[in-house]
């Protein structure tokens, strides 16, 4: 090589070295991402009554939610970032109205995939129809545990288009995660893992069969051990989704509440600093909070909000700044609607109709509310109640107790008072059936006290109970011991601990689900196969023009 070349060639390499040097030494702009977080859709289409509380703590009475109003934001929230990122933290189905679980709640599938949702960490209810189902709900297919309704509403189910997410479930049979872990999104060149937990207190919240040969470990623990292996896989960013969740007083727009209460603040401290974002689901409450230097948010229920999200990401180490969140109430008619998704459930509810609009019967007093008394009861509580007590009285039945989380909604109607069939299976979508056993007098004592040791020891915890059943409570007295002496009565009659008395409630607590193991252990049981849905339709026929039942407290508070 001639000298002048070799000078060439010389000033070429160190041109290069210069110019990579540069190029290494250039900081990358931060990438903002923008992430949308739903939770607890169950199965909700079409929108729903939404209690909303405003910064200024007033609450508004609107209806809000629904498949057709979440896409109507989605569209537009995608044209200001086609990359926007969709994530929910569980129970998209279970516990759905009729206009999902007449049809196995593949609509609601359905209608996920058509809103681009990505992720899902599991939540409890998704097993409500067994691991079966739930593998069902992921892969497809039309071997179910509902064959009454499964692959009716179309030939065939292609399942989930997004991945269920559940780290700290596992197969007892083989010791590996029963689904996965998590997943890993890339959005704008940045690698987004999403990490998926459940409650580990999910045995005690399903049928007992439903998660038979599965192990439910520590959520925070789940998500630690996996961060390794998420960042060896390239993950930058990760966001945990939980289904787990807390409460607190203050609104759910008011950002970096400080007053938030429950499991959810503790498995938040556990996880690793890192993590900086925590989406939850589980309580059914909106909150924008902040824990131990986390961000940790939820979205209330039923698509009645979305969370907003953005943040800056730092290619290059991963680094989350100016994190931000909002809750979004999504009004019908707020956003241009998605045609598409208006077509679908239109078409879902012209399927469904002949089945929703069947007429139940008048009830007064409409709507029935959830809405809890000092004491402890609602309306619509006690009307399920006496009806779960009505249906079983034939077998002896005295007592009739209701779990609240069963009672998932109001008790709507028509302008003049008539309940369809769509109206009343909203306030009872589980399909349970009624178990009528006997308890002593010691043991109804000892499962009404366990009523304030459940995760959220309120009077939200509370059971219903039937008509002639009675007792007080004392909230100054410690947990074991809070029923005031005396006071549990029957027919106005003092229950003793020796006797034995004949009650009735659903399968689910019948099993010992929800934290009470008493109803389990009961004696000459009989599982009657009526579905409590069947005995609630009756009574309301039977009661036809009544109302609500007496509004004489069954449950006393003690001052």
């Amino acid at each position: 090589m001639n000298a002048s070349r070799r000078a060439y060639a010389g000033l070429s390499t160190l041109t290069m070295a210069l110019l990579l040097s540069a190029c290494a030494s250039t900081p990358q702009a931060p990438v903002t991402i923008n992430l949308v977080s739903l939770n607890d859709f169950h199965g909700n289409l079409e929108p729903s009554r939404y209690t909303m509380k405003d910064v200024d703590g007033k609450e508004h009475v609107l209806r809000a939610g629904g498949a057709e109003a979440v896409a109507a934001a989605l569209q537009a929230w995608r044209k200001e970032d086609k990359d926007l990122l969709l994530v929910s933290t569980g129970d998209i189905v279970g516990a759905s109205p009729a206009l999902s679980s007449l049809w196995a709640d593949e609509p609601t599938i359905q209608a996920m995939n058509m809103l681009g949702l990505r992720a899902s960490a599991v939540g409890n209810h998704e097993f409500d129809g067994g691991r079966k189902e739930l593998l069902r709900q992921q892969h497809g297919g039309c071997d179910s545990s509902r064959p009454a309704k499964a692959c009716k509403y179309a030939p065939t189910f292609g399942g989930a288009k997004f991945t269920y997410l559940g780290a700290n479930v596992i197969d007892a049979a083989t010791g590996k995660p029963f689904i996965p872990g998590y997943t890993i999104e890339t959005v704008k060149g940045i690698k987004v893992g999403l990490v998926g937990v459940v409650l580990r207190d999910t045995p005690n919240m399903v049928v007992a069969s439903g998660v038979a040969g599965l192990r439910f470990g520590d959520e925070a623990d789940a998500i630690n051990a996996l961060l390794p292996q998420m960042r060896a896989a390239g993950a930058q960013v990760i966001v945990a989704l939980v289904h787990q969740g807390g409460r607190t007083v203050e609104s759910p727009f008011k950002t970096d509440c400080s007053q938030l209460t429950g499991d959810i603040v503790d498995v938040t401290k556990k996880i690793d600093p890192s993590v900086k974002l925590v989406l939850t689901g589980h309580s059914h409450q909106g909150y924008l909070c902040g824990v131990d230097g986390r961000v940790v948010t939820q979205a209330d229920t039923a698509g009645h909000l979305l969370t907003r999200v953005s943040m800056q990401v730092e290619p290059g180490s991963g680094a989350v700044r100016d994190l931000k969140v909002s809750n979004v109430v999504m009004k019908p008619g707020e956003y241009p609607a998605d045609e598409k998704m208006v077509a679908f459930v239109a078409e879902v509810k012209e399927r469904s109709q002949a089945a929703l609009a069947r007429p139940i019967a008048r009830v007064a007093g409409t709507p029935l509310l959830r809405k809890r008394d000092a004491n402890g009861e609602s309306t619509i509580g006690r009307l399920v109640a006496d009806a779960a007590l009505d249906s079983t009285r034939h077998l002896g039945a005295k007592i009739a107790f209701m779990n609240n989380g069963g009672v998932r909604r109001d008790l709507e109607a028509g302008p003049d008072g008539s309940v369809n069939f769509g109206q009343a299976q909203a306030v009872l979508p589980f399909g349970n059936t009624m178990v009528v056993m006997d308890l002593t007098g010691a043991q109804i004592k000892r499962l009404l006290e366990r009523q304030w040791n459940q995760p959220e020891a309120t009077g939200d915890a509370i059971m219903h109970v039937s008509e002639g059943f009675s007792y007080a409570w004392d909230a100054k007295r410690p947990v074991g011991s809070r029923l005031v002496p005396g006071s549990v009565k029957i027919d106005g009659k003092e229950v003793q601990d020796g006797a034995t008395y004949r009650i009735a409630a659903n399968n689910f607590l019948a099993e010992g689900s929800d934290g009470y193991p008493e109803f389990a252990q009961g004696t000459n049981r009989i599982d009657t196969g009526m579905i409590d849905l069947e005995g609630f339709t009756a009574y309301l026929k039977k009661i036809e023009g009544q109302g609500a039942p007496k509004a004489t407290p069954r449950i006393r508070k003690a001052d």
